[in-house]
């Protein structure tokens, strides 16, 4: 039945580009959109990210994000070539015409070849997050037996990196007693990216 449907995915299916602004609104901290400036700058034989969901869907992927190489652009729309093989989307095949707005890139690989240069974009912020495990879950001896989060410790003098509230913790039963009155944590910090 897989394969059937597969081929009529394929003959009868299309795809829609999806609007990343709705995602980057609900996660900012880890997905980010380029900048407007950004988006106006992009002319042919530049390289963008687009989100393509096939309708009907896959069953094995909600969409596909995949490399779209510009040939054409006219105000908010733009044309170009997929340059990547679809895992399941039956209905496109690198080399198909796609077009697109503005609106719906997620990120730009700017052509080498540019008769004038990509704008300057500021640096990023990195936003560290910090949560406590449990040393006997970072070393193996133990498996994570539950997490929480807490309402995090505020941040001390010069600290860069506050805490999350996150906590990982182990399962205790198996501590001995000087494990348990003096439970060792680290800190563990995560590293993420975002737009200033």
């Amino acid at each position: 039945m897989g394969k059937f449907r597969d081929r009529l995915r394929g003959w009868f299916g299309r795809y829609e580009i999806e609007d990343p602004r709705a995602i980057a609104a609900k996660v900012p901290y880890t997905f980010y959109l380029p900048l407007e400036k950004e988006l106006l700058a992009v002319s042919p034989f530049d390289l963008v990210k687009l989100i393509f969901r096939s309708i009907p869907d896959s069953g094995e992927w909600g969409a596909e994000r995949m490399w779209v190489i510009v040939t054409a652009t006219d105000g908010a729309w733009l044309t170009g070539t997929l340059d990547n093989d679809p895992l399941d989307m039956p209905q496109l095949r690198a080399g198909d015409r796609v077009t697109f707005a503005r609106r719906h890139i997620i990120d730009i690989d700017w052509s080498e070849d540019r008769a004038v240069p990509p704008p300057n974009a500021p640096a990023r912020r990195e936003y560290w997050d910090r949560c406590f495990v449990d040393d006997q879950i970072l070393d193996g001896r133990l498996k994570v037996e539950y997490l929480y989060r807490q309402e995090p410790d505020p941040p001390g003098e010069g600290d860069a990196y506050p805490d999350s509230g996150w906590r990982f913790r182990c399962d205790t039963r198996s501590l001995t007693d000087a494990e348990y009155n003096n439970p060792s944590f680290s800190l563990h910090c995560d590293r993420q990216g975002a737009e200033p």
